[in-house]
């Protein structure tokens, strides 16, 4: 499962370290070295999950999860302090301020990127890591590729999830609000016309091998993924 991590360090060669791992493991990381910093990177985009350490300038790591559990956008968001400290008194006042897990320094990348993914699989919105192939499309989770044919279709992240689902739960359909909490999860605050704005990229993106017609909007209702586009079972009819 692949996700989008935020780093909070002062320490660079920690940094560097959790970066370095967490990139090989195909994540994508974005860092920084203070509490400040990072709310700013959250202001600005939601990551999938955080991790950070306890000793961080000007204000605390501990300090920093209570700004961020008391926060409606942020407060649901997945959250491991990474530390020194290892006494049992320090992980519980991490865990009572709204940690959901605590490593400790030094730690075993192995174990870091195992509980990452634990964390991600009981939290994500969506977490379907099985390749679908329907309508001549194929997308592959593990590799964050779709293709039609030999064809490979480039989709942004949110345009890649949307469709993910959509293909797992075809024929269905989905109101905007069940898109946002499965696609974006129920931790964030978005208009409903978020979905109308990304269903009209992923349409776009589709219409160059022809596949934009699989989403279908029903009105009033929401989108759904169909096997068959309308414009396919019209030509069914007429060869008929």
């Amino acid at each position: 499962m692949s996700a989008h991590l935020l780093v909070v360090d002062s320490d660079t060669a920690v940094q560097d370290l959790i970066g370095f791992n967490l990139t090989r493991a195909g994540h994508l990381v974005a860092r920084c070295g203070d509490a400040e910093s990072a709310w700013l990177v959250l202001d600005d985009a939601m990551p999938d999950l955080l991790l950070l350490e306890w000793d961080l300038p000007a204000q605390s790591g501990v300090s920093l999860i209570r700004r961020i559990r008391a926060n409606a956008r942020t407060r649901e968001l997945p959250l491991i302090m990474v530390s020194a400290r290892a006494g049992e008194h320090d992980k519980i006042m991490a865990l009572e301020a709204g940690a959901d897990d605590y490593i400790t320094k030094p730690f075993s990348p192995r174990e870091m990127l195992a509980r990452i993914q634990a964390l991600l699989r009981r939290r994500a919105p969506l977490a379907a890591a099985d390749t679908v192939q329907m309508a001549g499309l194929r997308l592959d989770p593990s590799t964050h590729r779709v293709t039609a044919g030999t064809r490979q279709i480039a989709l942004g992240r949110v345009e890649f999830r949307l469709l993910n689902f959509l293909m797992h739960h075809p024929e269905r359909v989905h109101s905007r609000s069940q898109l946002l909490d499965q696609v974006w999860g129920d931790h964030v605050f978005l208009d409903e016309r978020t979905v109308d704005t990304h269903v009209g990229r992923l349409r776009s993106a589709l219409q160059a091998s022809g596949h934009q017609d699989h989403i279908e909007t029903v009105r009033g209702s929401g989108y759904r993924f169909v096997a068959w586009s309308a414009r396919a079972r019209l030509g069914l009819r007429a060869a008929a």
